[in-house]
């Protein structure tokens, strides 16, 4: 694509090689991991309402958007499964991706993704889901409703 190409070709010139080797965008939505294992990572994404975002979704009824809970099942998945990796992870494909309840400002998305395999071109297979924990729920493992659960695959990023 002619504008995508030459808006790289403009990135590369603003940057000297090695500050464009080393950009990566800051937008971190996991706060905290609970635990990890080699195939299973429980994280936390604490949902603010100085998160400048939720004001236009939706006016007067704040909601995570679904996006930035899929985002935040990648962002586990990608710190599961590139510990220790030089290569980097991007999203590939979403499968029977559902979502349930809302999470509001005050209020944490509890995330779990588990690997679940590896093929030979390097792409991951994953599930993932994600709780709602609110403040005098019963927030013990496996507690909370369910704001998103579904699959996806995460793959090496390609560049040419």
């Amino acid at each position: 694509d002619e504008g995508r190409s030459g808006m790289s070709r403009a990135l590369r010139s603003t940057m000297s090689g090695s500050q464009a080797e080393s950009h990566t965008m800051k937008f971190d939505l996991i706060d905290h991991v609970i635990e990890q294992s080699s195939d299973r990572i429980r994280a936390l994404k604490q949902v603010s309402a100085a998160e400048e975002y939720l004001g236009d979704h939706f006016p007067g009824f704040p909601i995570l958007p679904g996006v930035l809970m899929l985002e935040t099942l990648v962002q586990a998945a990608r710190r599961l499964l590139q510990d220790g990796e030089n290569t980097r992870l991007v999203l590939g494909e979403v499968k029977a991706v559902k979502y349930g309840a809302m999470v509001r400002p005050g209020e944490q998305l509890e995330v779990e993704v588990t690997a679940m395999k590896r093929d030979e071109s390097g792409i991951w297979s994953c599930k993932g889901k994600g709780l709602v924990r609110r403040e005098g729920d019963d927030n013990t493992a496996g507690g909370g409703a369910t704001a998103i659960s579904g699959r996806f695959t995460m793959r090496p990023i390609r560049v040419s």
